[in-house]
């Protein structure tokens, strides 16, 4: 009896290659989508990245190739959120309420006017999930203490929480990815990102006011606190001198995860000393368990990077970027891509597609890949955990009213960002 001809196992063995990395990066969009316990995380992870280094379709040099573009980013990513958490507990973003409340004397379009103010400020300084984890709740308790409409309030920081990352690249894990592929410094790039954040600000903040003109009708039925809380000097100042040190750092190839290192380490030496937490609380606060699945992520896009996918997303891109239609197809690819697969994911899989075509393409896939994050829930890990910060003081934004703002703000928000960007590059 003749024996069975290998080529048809053969030829079968690089399919299998390329569907064993989608579905351990499947398995791991579904874990980022619900949030399990920290264990449960850091466990799917590994056991991804494991999955997926046994089938061989990566080498060594490769996967360290990752790990080493990805580390700076992960670093940085525990330093900020360890700095946003001692600013929490010392009560910088309730101080920070109390006076937006306070100058709004109970008028809810001059409440909205602030939040949304002090909403992009937070993620400008302290990146986006400072806005929905810390902001946010704060945010929807001080509506509820005046007796207005929590809802405005609450959009506004999760629509911020994305748009507003448009401006320093430390402000979204997926701008910090990107960096490598730009010519251009912190201050380099925040010059060319002003003008396009004035914009997507503007068309963000008409929005609100329309969608919520109900909400805004409605007048307060509590007067505000007659004194705000104090605001910490010390956390405010370390802030600052953080922001300073990004600026004045980048242009000799500091990484920003050093001077967010330090500020951390200030900063729960100093909370230490008040009784706010010391290093265990820090610890917990840097969630070493998301770094991980960061970096487990990163293998497994760079698994998926080797197989058909990369070609036919590197098939739907123009030819070359310096037109606004063109801009516009890498900004809505990003947008397509980031809500089918989390925008972080997106960004380690488009960007370096997009980079040959130059600085202003890049910033461009940036926009789809923060502003059109907001479209839907899948869009950004940030709008899940807006979710469950609200539904933990029993405000379920639900469904229906994320996707009314969003399927209107977000497609808008990204033809006046990409308009912006090209009439100014």
């Amino acid at each position: 009896m003749p024996t069975p001809s290998p080529a048809p196992l053969v030829a079968l063995a690089p399919a299998v290659d390329g569907l064993v990395p989608a579905l351990a990066l499947l398995a791991l969009l579904v874990t980022a989508y619900r949030h399990p316990r920290a264990r449960v995380e850091a466990a799917v992870g590994l056991l991804a990245a494991a999955v997926v280094l046994a089938t061989g379709v990566l080498d060594t040099g490769e996967v360290i190739d990752v790990l080493g573009g990805l580390a700076p980013v992960v670093a940085f990513l525990c330093a900020i959120l360890v700095v946003a958490d001692v600013c929490a507990r010392a009560g910088v973003f309730t101080a920070a309420a109390d006076r937006v409340v306070r100058a709004s004397r109970g008028r809810p379009v001059r409440l909205l006017t602030g939040v949304f103010l002090l909403a992009a400020l937070v993620t400008t300084v302290l990146s986006l999930d400072a806005t929905v984890v810390l902001l946010a709740p704060v945010v929807v308790g001080a509506a509820v203490a005046l007796g207005v409409p929590t809802r405005p309030g609450a959009q506004a920081c999760v629509r911020m929480a994305n748009s507003a990352s448009l401006l320093l690249p430390v402000s979204n894990l997926t701008t910090l990815l990107a960096m490598p592929y730009l010519d251009l410094t912190f201050a380099g790039f925040a010059r060319a990102m002003a003008p396009v954040l004035a914009a997507v600000l503007v068309v963000e903040y008409v929005v609100l006011r329309v969608l919520h003109r109900a909400d805004l009708a409605v007048p307060a039925s509590r007067a505000p606190r007659p004194t705000p809380g104090r605001l910490p000097v010390v956390p405010v100042t370390a802030l600052a001198l953080m922001l300073v040190g990004f600026a004045a750092l980048s242009p000799f190839g500091v990484e920003p995860a050093w001077v967010a290192g330090v500020t951390a380490v200030v900063l729960v030496l100093w909370a230490w000393r008040r009784g706010y937490g010391g290093p265990h609380r820090a610890l917990h606060a840097a969630h070493p368990a998301f770094a991980l699945f960061v970096l487990c992520l990163g293998i497994v896009v760079e698994a998926v990077s080797e197989g058909a996918m990369v070609g036919e997303v590197r098939d739907l891109l123009p030819s070359s970027a310096t037109s606004f239609a063109a801009l516009l197809g890498v900004a809505v690819l990003a947008t397509v891509l980031a809500n089918l697969l989390t925008n972080l994911s997106a960004t380690l899989l488009l960007v370096p597609l997009v980079a040959p075509l130059g600085t202003t393409a890049v910033l461009a896939a940036l926009v789809g890949l923060n502003v059109g994050a907001g479209l839907t829930y899948t869009g950004s890990l940030a709008n899940l955990l807006w979710r469950r910060s609200l539904v933990r003081q029993g405000q379920d934004p639900g469904l229906a009213d994320f996707h009314r703002l969003s399927l209107v703000a977000t497609p808008l928000a990204v033809v006046a960002a990409v308009g912006m960007l090209a009439l100014t590059a």
